[in-house]
C-alpha cells in the first residue's frame, strides 16, 4: 500500500472552491442537501459527493430527522448537515484563499 487515508491530513487540505461554497452554506445555515443546492446554484451530481467528502474528511457531520417530522412537513425525512469546529477552521482559511466567499452569503444571527 502507498499511504493509508488519513482524516487529521485531509482536514488540513486546502479546499476546492466548491467544497469551500458548500461549506460556507451549511455554514450559514443551509443544512441539507436541497437546500445546499438551491442557495449555491450547483447540481446534485456537485453537492452530494462534495458532502459525503466534506463528511468523510470530518469538516460536517449529518443526522437523519425523524420520520415524523417529514411526516409533519408531508416530505421525505431530511439529513441535515452541520459544521465542525475542524470545518470552522477549515473554512476559514478557504476564506483566506478565496477572498470573496465572505460575499456570497450572509452570517448567521447567533455567529455574528
Amino acid at each position: 500500500m502507498l499511504h493509508s487515508y488519513n482524516p487529521a491530513v485531509a482536514s488540513q487540505a486546502k479546499l476546492s472552491h466548491t467544497a469551500a461554497i458548500i461549506l460556507l452554506a451549511i455554514d450559514a445555515g443551509h443544512e441539507y442537501g436541497f437546500g445546499v443546492m438551491e442557495t449555491t446554484g450547483l447540481p446534485s451530481g456537485t453537492v452530494y459527493p462534495a458532502l459525503r467528502r466534506l463528511e468523510r474528511d470530518g469538516l460536517i457531520r449529518s443526522q437523519w430527522e425523524s420520520q415524523r417530522a417529514a411526516d409533519a412537513g408531508q416530505r421525505p425525512a431530511r439529513k441535515y448537515y452541520r459544521i465542525t469546529r475542524a470545518g470552522e477552521s477549515t473554512l476559514r482559511a478557504s476564506q483566506k484563499r478565496y477572498p470573496l466567499l465572505a460575499r456570497l452569503f450572509p452570517v448567521r444571527a447567533e455567529k455574528a
